[in-house]
């Protein structure tokens, strides 16, 4: 029941106009705060809002992606992105769900910005960018889930992410490749 006060407190404190990943990281600190849980829970909580938000960017990109790529390799590779994001997208969602917390319900003003930025271009050009964010988006993620298995508080969290992260190494080497294939 907390959860839904925080999410009406926030709805009705112009909270909603903010940035989906900024609003997320701050219900889940003032809940943390406000229960006086440790920092490495906040650690946690900020991991699950910052790998979601990827997720969706990774998902916003490969739809795209699948609509407009120059060639048939990247939209492959778009297509299997979608394919196995989704499904890791789920799971972050149910296990937050199941921690109490909130994650974005949106991609963030940057990611959001970097999405228009590859919806402008056309042809080699937006299989370039697309490749370019594709491997700097699973870069980071796998870093992230790397630091996290070892690392996260919450045990649930450090099992996800173990379960997880082949997946995100494979999306990054998809994207490696593909880049080798778009070299002139």
């Amino acid at each position: 029941m907390p959860l839904l006060l925080l999410l009406t407190a926030a709805c009705s404190t112009g909270e909603s106009n903010k940035d989906p990943i900024f609003s997320a990281k701050f219900q889940n600190e003032k809940r943390i705060d406000e229960e006086a849980v440790t920092k490495r829970q906040l650690r946690d909580a900020e991991f699950l809002v910052d790998a979601a938000s990827r997720k969706m960017q990774l998902l916003e990109i490969s739809q795209i992606a699948q609509r407009k790529a120059a060639s048939a390799d990247t939209r492959f590779v778009a297509q299997n992105l979608a394919a196995t994001t989704a499904p890791l997208l789920r799971e972050l969602q149910t296990l937050a769900q199941q921690k109490k917390l909130v994650l974005p319900t949106g991609l963030g003003e940057e990611q959001g910005k970097q999405v228009g930025e590859l919806t402008a271009l056309n042809g080699a050009a937006f299989d370039q960018k697309f490749v370019d964010l594709l491997g700097s988006i699973t870069n980071e993620d796998a870093e992230a889930y790397d630091d996290m298995s070892e690392e996260a508080y919450d045990g649930d969290i450090r099992a996800l992410t173990a379960r997880q992260l082949p997946i995100l190494k494979d999306q990054h080497t998809a994207g490696e490749t593909l880049q080798d294939k778009l070299k002139p």
